[in-house]
């Protein structure tokens, strides 16, 4: 016969008290006697004991579980934000749940309503390259579960979000390079979805403003993020009649893939052709050719900054409060290699 679980009930009949007493001795509450507590404790260790954390849940509201939904865990990126995230999740007694979308819209999809079904008390995001609607994330709302984007934030209103200021680092990257005696600058750009607020190149543009150098739009190219889609652009930079001396690319990812080709085309790194970056990741500085400068995004910051604004709005929510929307913009830093 399958054995029954011990309850609050059977250790209140053994010790010949009420149940709530029990609770509360379990609960070190103040109302409870030393003897008291030790012999429930006691009897409760030997019979192994277990909460009803359905039970908890219930009367708590909270599940004690946030949902995290990011891009690809392989990029150091968001390794480091995980580890901001799951140490302000730690200093709340609650466990992360963490999906990769692999910049897939359906499978992004999938990992909401899977959250969702398993009642996280709220979500942190960073979109897929595929994303073209948040749909499934607005629909959280008549669940009470509050969405925190971070990094990848949709341009969208009415959302919770943190990000990087990468307008004005943009600025100062093309302006370095301009300073280093660049004048036909490429910008390798990110697929639509995420360029949605066009902070990378409002600065490339600004920056060329600035120094008076007109914008040739044949220099910004796009890439889908993958190897192939990179070396197609970087391809098309290289097919110039006149071509760039320097490309600012997307981030460091696309930027190893793009010196890679360019090698492959017989160029030398930082000589021939320069390249400046975005997210500078560690892997970098391990590399034969790491990009001349990267602006350095401060993962592990948005990943803390992203949660504790998440755990303010699953407080107000079980408060039943009103909560504005809330976008963090944190600083951005040009790294000089």
């Amino acid at each position: 016969m399958e054995k029954k679980l011990p309850t609050i009930k059977e250790i209140a009949r053994r010790l010949n008290i009420s149940a709530s007493t029990v609770s509360r001795a379990l609960h070190d509450h103040p109302s409870i006697g030393l003897r008291t507590k030790m012999a429930v404790k006691k009897l409760a260790a030997e019979l192994n004991y277990e909460p009803n954390q359905t039970a908890i849940f219930f009367k708590q509201r909270k599940t004690f579980t946030i949902g995290l939904v990011l891009p690809n865990l392989r990029e150091e990126f968001f390794s480091a934000a995980i580890n901001g995230i799951e140490d302000v999740a730690l200093d709340h007694n609650y466990i992360v749940l963490i999906g990769q979308s692999h910049d897939d819209l359906a499978r992004e999809q999938k990992l909401v309503e899977t959250m969702k079904n398993h009642r996280v008390d709220g979500i942190l995001a960073s979109i897929s390259s595929s994303t073209t609607h948040i749909e499934h994330f607005e629909q959280m709302k008549n669940y009470d579960i509050p969405v925190v984007f971070f990094d990848r934030v949709p341009d969208a209103k009415d959302i919770h979000s943190v990000s990087c200021n990468l307008y004005d680092s943009s600025v100062e990257a093309v302006e370095w390079l301009i300073n280093n005696g660049h004048k036909r600058i490429g910008y390798l750009q990110g697929p639509p979805t995420l360029n949605m607020k066009n902070e990378r190149l409002d600065g490339y543009v600004e920056a060329h403003k600035k120094h008076k150098l007109p914008v040739d739009e044949s220099l910004i190219v796009s890439t889908d993020l993958t190897v192939e889609g990179t070396r197609q652009a970087v391809d098309a930079l290289l097919q110039l009649k006149k071509r760039p001396t320097a490309i600012l690319s997307f981030n460091d990812y696309v930027t190893l893939d793009a010196i890679q080709y360019a090698r492959q085309k017989k160029l030398a790194i930082n000589k021939d052709i320069c390249f400046v970056s975005y997210a500078n990741v560690p892997v970098t500085q391990y590399v034969e050719y790491p990009p001349l400068a990267s602006v350095e995004q401060f993962p592990y910051d948005q990943g803390l900054s992203a949660t504790e604004l998440l755990f303010r709005l699953i407080d107000k929510k079980v408060a039943g409060q009103e909560v504005p929307y809330e976008n963090i913009v944190l600083r951005s830093e040009l790294i000089i290699r």
